[in-house]
């Protein structure tokens, strides 16, 4: 007790001096050490390592220290870990109940906002067998997608700030090509916008369906503003000259938002 009460007292002027008495330490336990110290400075408790600059101490080389340094190493990997269970737990897997804005709008007509390929491919389970994409620009990894499931992809890219007569004329052309009875198609484009407002027109305008019944489909996804409104006006004006008949939209363009 006399060493150790001796060695305390060394590193009590060492710590003073900010020397680094790494042989005393070698001749006694840490437990000891503390014990020793915590008599000598007439404190408490005594945590080594925090009471005293770990470099006085040389705990910076001790096992626990090590373990410690370890521990740090991995915790990236598993802070890591956890992310990704918890992004698993959070995001389920890719299915029609979580793709956005889907609909079924007649017998061979859905439409959707933007599906990933597992979706695709349970579109295609569901009878789909022909898919029309709305969006514009490079739409290479849809095109290879579609043609890896068997799928008849077809792009007419509708600017959203001004769609126009003659995309929706393309857009009909090719609706009118497949067999209803047959086959089923798709419509999409991101959040299903201007897939709502195109087979709500393709419906009333060449299907012959009701209006009204038209525009319920059309209200759940979202209310046109005015630039769609205008367009899609545009399109019943022209098909009513081309059909003499008198259809009209039962709604009036949204308003716009005031910032």
């Amino acid at each position: 007790m006399k060493t150790v009460k001796k060695s305390a007292i060394a590193i009590c002027e060492a710590l003073k001096m900010k020397t680094q008495p790494k042989t005393l330490l070698s001749t006694i336990s840490l437990r000891a050490l503390r014990k020793a110290l915590e008599k000598a400075l007439g404190i408490g408790t005594l945590v080594l390592g925090i009471s005293a600059p770990a470099w006085a101490l040389d705990l910076t080389t001790s096992p626990h220290s090590e373990a410690g340094n370890k521990e740090n190493k991995t915790m990236p990997q598993s802070s890591d870990d956890a992310h990704k269970n918890h992004h698993a737990q959070t995001n389920p897997p890719s299915s029609l109940a979580t793709l956005t804005n889907f609909q079924q709008n007649a017998s061979f007509m859905f439409s959707s906002g933007l599906p990933d390929a597992e979706q695709l491919a349970q579109l295609k389970g569901k009878g789909v067998t022909h898919v029309i994409d709305l969006i514009p620009g490079n739409r290479a990894d849809e095109i290879i997608t579609t043609s890896e499931l068997g799928l008849d992809y077809f792009n007419v890219p509708v600017d959203w700030e001004g769609p126009t007569l003659a995309n929706f004329l393309n857009y009909a052309a090719f609706m009118k090509s497949v067999d209803s009875k047959e086959d089923k198609v798709l419509t999409h484009c991101k959040l299903n916008w201007r897939g709502a407002a195109f087979t709500y027109l393709y419906r009333v305008n060449v299907l012959g369906e009701s209006e009204k019944t038209a525009k319920k489909d059309l209200m759940a996804i979202w209310h046109p503003n005015p630039t769609w409104y205008a367009f899609m006006n545009d399109v019943i004006s022209h098909y009513n000259a081309v059909n003499n008949t008198q259809v009209a939209m039962s709604f009036e363009a949204a308003l716009p938002e005031n910032h």
